[in-house]
């Protein structure tokens, strides 16, 4: 939420006296985008197979439905990132990881996004590396395209053109995995020595992702021997 000025909304102050912000949130749109799309589909042949099969059709389509549907859901709407002025919480598809920023040694990106934290090493589903993107920021800093941009008067819109911005970044020309990365290692040097800030990692297995799995796999393994 913004204000008049563009801004980001301010709550009430903290105890420490600053301003409060909402939580920020990172996550893959075109993963969601794709998650949503093959729980379609899925649904569309289920259906189907449920209306016009014969014999076992409809009841493996059923069974199989937790099989396949739950880990859809675990790897493309469930991850995300929540980055508070506490803790960094890293929701990945089978747990969740809850960090304070105090225990945050440090975030990476490579060819894919790690958070090291309480002396371990956890990827971060939801943020994605993308090669391309790492390539089209390359091409807008070189000195051509500097040239250009300059020639043209096409300054920073150029940049916003070629990869998503992340809000806060200190360059907006990266690549969005490298642009969080580097939002989320500033904001755990910044708020590292806050008192609240302090304590172990925290790691959560989603029983509500894995339970229905395991017992839809059973069911399904039953169906199709019975």
């Amino acid at each position: 939420m913004t204000d008049s000025d563009g801004k980001p909304d301010q709550g009430p102050a903290a105890p420490d006296g600053e301003p409060e912000y909402a939580d920020r949130v990172y996550r893959s749109v075109p993963g969601v985008i794709s998650g949503v799309l093959l729980l379609v589909v899925a649904a569309w042949l289920v259906g189907d197979a449920v209306a016009s099969g014969t014999g076992k059709t409809p009841y493996v389509s059923l069974a199989a439905v937790p099989v396949f549907a739950f880990p859809v859901i675990a790897y493309t709407l469930r991850p995300a990132v929540r980055a508070g002025r506490d803790r960094l919480v890293v929701r990945n598809p089978w747990r969740t990881v809850v960090a304070p920023w105090a225990s945050v040694d440090a975030l990476r990106a490579g060819y894919s996004v790690e958070l090291l934290a309480g002396g371990k090493k956890y990827q971060v589903w939801a943020v994605p590396v993308s090669l391309r993107q790492r390539k089209r920021a390359t091409r807008a800093q070189s000195p051509s395209a500097a040239e250009h941009a300059s020639r043209t008067g096409l300054g920073m819109g150029l940049a916003k053109r070629t990869n998503p911005v992340v809000q806060g970044s200190p360059d907006p020309t990266r690549a969005w995995s490298d642009q969080v990365t580097a939002v989320l290692q500033e904001m755990a040097e910044r708020n590292a020595a806050r008192p609240a800030a302090a304590g172990p990692v925290r790691v959560r297995w989603c029983w509500w992702v894995i339970a229905p799995t395991m017992l839809g796999l059973i069911a399904l393994v039953t169906v199709i021997a019975v």
